[in-house]
C-alpha cells in the first residue's frame, strides 16, 4: 500500500458486532464499492483493505462519506484517541485538564459503564472487526497470492482489534465472517477463550503475511510476532496461566529476523520520518499524513493536547502553528520520579527551577519540562500544572519539515510495535523465568541507547520487577501502554504505587481491583440479552 491511503468503502451492508446506542451512534454505509464488484479490479481490494487500516486512526472518509460513527465530537472518539485516553489518563503518565464528560472519571479511576470514551472505543473496535469480517468473508477461497495476503492482513487487523477488546473489556461480543451480515445479538466470549481464538488466528496466518521488514504501515510477519509476544507477556492476566517461554520465542523471532535495529536517535520514533525503513526500529504503526489523513486524531491529538502557548508552544516544539495549543494533557509529578532518578541527578536537593527541561539528566528519552508547578492542585486544574510532555513532534528527526507538511495536522505515524519492545518483553519474560543474567543484557541494550554509553547500565542484582516496570515507563511513555503494564505488575489499582489523584485524592490511594478491566458499556448490556456485565460494575 502506498504512503497515501486510498480510502475505499467497505462492502455491502456492514453488520455492527454490538448494539450500543450511546453517543447517537449510527454506522454509515456508503456504497461506492459493493460486494458484487469487489473482485472486478485489484484496486478495489486495496481500497477496502485501506479502509480497515484507516478505521483505527481517522474518523472516516471525510467529504466522501463523513465519519463512520456519528457522535457529538467525531474526532474525540476515534479508536487511537480513545485508546490513548483509556491507557494513559488513569495512570501516572497523564492527566487531562478538560471538562468534557468522562475525562474526570478517567483521571481519577472513578468511571462507570456510561463513560463515553469506553463506549466509543468499544464501538470503534467493533466496527473495525465488522469491516474485517465482511472483507474476509468475501475474499475467502480466492487463491490469488495478492488476495491471500490481503485476506491475512484483514485477519491480523481483526485479531489486533480483538486483542484490545480482550485487554480493556475482558469479555466482549464475538463475531467472525461465518456469522454473515444481518441483525442479530452477538454472543459474548470469555477472555480466556478469546485469547485462544486470537492465538489460533495469528498462528494460522503467520506464513501468509509478507516477510518481516516489508513496511511499518502494513501488517507483516514482524507485526504478527510482536502481537503474539505481547499477548504471551500478558497471558497470566488474560487466562490465569503464564506463557513466558512463548513470549521469548516470538520476541526472538523479531530480534533475530535481521530486519530491524534500534535507532540511535530515540526521538525519530516519534518524528514525522518515523516509518520503516527510514526508521529501522519501527515494526508497525498507524499511518498519518498531514495532507491525506487529516483530523485532530492520533499523533496530532497527542502533540496538540500536550501543547500550550506558554510552556510548550506548538509552533516552536512541534511545527503545527495552524492548530491552537489545546493545553490539556500532561504527566503527573509521580511519573517524573520514574522517568528521572531525581535523587541521583539532583543530589537529594529540590529540583532547581532553572532546569526547566531536566537537562541534568543524561537519559536522552527525557522530553518533559516543568510547568507552573510540579504539583497539580486539583484533578480539574488547568494544563499549566504538572509535567509538560513533548515527546511526539510533527517535525522530522533532523528538525526539518516533512515532505507532506501541514501546519495543522501531523504526518507522524503512531507506533504500535517497535523493536525496543521486543527487547524489553524478552527481558521481562527472562526475569520472570529466573534468568536475570540474560534479561539484564536486553535492558542494558536499551539503556545504552538512552544514555549514549554504558553509564546507565545496571547489574543482574539490580534488575527487579519494579525496575523493569519503571524502565518500560521510561521507554514507552505516551505510547498507550502504561495501563496494561501497571495491571500486569499489580500496580494499576490496589498496588503499593499511588500517584496524585489516583482514586480522587491528592496523594493518591488504592482503588478496587475490579477496575483492572473496564466495564462493558451499559447500553450494550441493556440492548443485548447475551451480554453479562463485568464483575462489580
Amino acid at each position: 500500500m502506498k504512503k497515501i491511503l486510498i480510502i475505499g468503502v467497505a462492502v455491502a451492508a456492514f453488520m455492527f458486532n454490538s448494539c450500543v446506542d450511546d453517543l447517537e451512534i449510527s454506522p454509515k454505509n456508503p456504497d461506492t464499492i459493493l460486494s458484487g464488484n469487489l473482485g472486478d479490479d485489484p484496486v478495489y481490494m486495496e481500497q477496502v483493505l485501506a479502509k480497515i487500516y484507516a478505521s483505527f486512526i481517522i474518523v472516516g472518509q471525510g467529504a466522501n462519506g463523513g465519519a463512520d460513527i456519528a457522535s457529538s465530537d467525531e474526532a474525540f472518539f476515534t479508536t487511537m484517541r480513545a485508546l490513548w485516553n483509556l491507557q494513559e489518563l488513569p495512570t501516572d503518565e497523564a492527566i487531562c485538564a478538560w471538562g468534557d464528560i468522562g475525562i474526570a472519571d478517567l483521571n481519577t479511576q472513578t468511571w462507570s459503564p456510561s463513560n463515553p470514551f469506553l463506549t466509543a472505543l468499544y464501538q470503534r473496535l467493533g466496527l473495525s472487526i465488522t469491516y474485517a469480517n465482511d472483507f474476509i468473508g468475501l475474499t475467502n477461497g480466492d487463491n490469488d497470492p495478492a488476495v491471500l495476503r490481503y485476506n491475512s492482513e484483514a485477519r491480523f487487523l481483526r485479531a489486533l482489534a480483538y486483542y484490545w477488546q480482550m485487554d480493556l473489556f475482558g469479555n466482549p461480543p464475538f463475531t467472525t465472517e461465518a456469522d454473515g451480515v444481518g441483525k442479530f445479538y452477538p454472543k459474548q466470549i470469555k477472555r480466556a477463550d478469546l485469547f485462544e481464538y486470537i492465538e489460533d488466528e495469528l498462528l494460522a496466518i503467520e506464513n501468509l503475511l509478507a516477510e518481516p521488514g516489508t513496511s511499518s504501515q502494513q501488517a507483516d510477519q514482524g507485526a504478527l510476532w510482536m502481537l503474539l509476544a505481547r499477548m504471551y507477556l500478558n497471558a497470566e492476566v488474560y487466562t490465569g496461566t503464564p506463557r513466558w517461554a512463548d513470549c521469548i520465542t516470538y520476541a526472538n523471532k523479531v530480534i533475530n529476523s535481521g530486519k530491524y535495529e534500534l535507532n540511535d536517535n530515540y526521538r525519530q520514533n516519534f518524528s514525522a520520518d518515523n516509518n520503516y525503513p527510514v526508521n529501522p526500529e519501527m515494526i508497525f504503526a498507524w499511518e498519518q499524513d498531514g495532507i491525506y489523513t487529516q483530523g485532530p486524531v492520533g499523533t496530532t491529538f497527542i502533540i496538540q493536547s500536550s501543547s500550550d502557548a506558554e510552556y510548550i508552544p506548538a509552533g516552536v516544539f512541534h511545527d503545527l502553528p495552524g492548530n491552537p495549543n489545546w493545553n490539556g494533557n500532561r504527566a503527573r509529578k509521580d511519573f517524573l520520579n520514574v522517568l528521572i532518578d531525581t535523587t541521583a541527578v539532583y543530589g537529594g536537593d529540590p529540583i532547581p527551577a532553572s532546569d526547566i527541561y531536566f537537562e541534568q539528566s543524561a537519559d536522552s528519552r527525557v522530553f518533559v519540562r516543568q510547568k507552573k508547578s510540579l504539583d497539580i492542585p486539583s484533578a480539574s486544574s488547568s494544563g499549566d500544572f504538572g509535567i509538560g510532555v513533548y515527546k511526539f513532534t510533527a517535525k522530522n528527526a533532523d528538525g526539518s519539515r516533512a515532505a507532506n507538511y501541514s501546519d495543522t495536522y501531523a504526518s507522524t505515524d503512531f507506533p504500535v510495535f517497535r523493536l525496543a519492545d521486543a527487547y524489553l518483553m524478552r527481558a521481562e519474560a527472562l526475569l520472570r523465568s529466573n534468568d536475570a543474567e540474560n534479561a539484564v543484557k536486553d535492558v542494558n541494550l536499551i539503556r545504552e541507547r538512552a544514555f549514549g554509553d554504558a553509564s546507565g547500565n545496571i547489574t543482574a542484582e539490580q534488575l527487579t520487577e519494579q525496575f523493569l516496570l519503571d524502565e518500560r515507563g521510561r521507554e514507552f511513555y505516551y505510547e498507550a501502554q502504561r495501563r496494561t503494564d501497571l495491571v500486569r505488575f499489580g500496580q494499576f489499582t490496589n498496588g503499593t504505587y499511588h500517584w496524585q489523584w489516583k482514586g480522587g485524592v491528592f496523594e493518591g490511594a488504592a482503588t478496587s481491583s475490579h477496575l483492572n478491566i473496564y466495564p462493558i458499556p451499559g447500553d450494550e448490556v441493556a440492548a443485548n440479552p447475551n451480554m453479562v456485565q463485568n464483575s462489580n460494575y
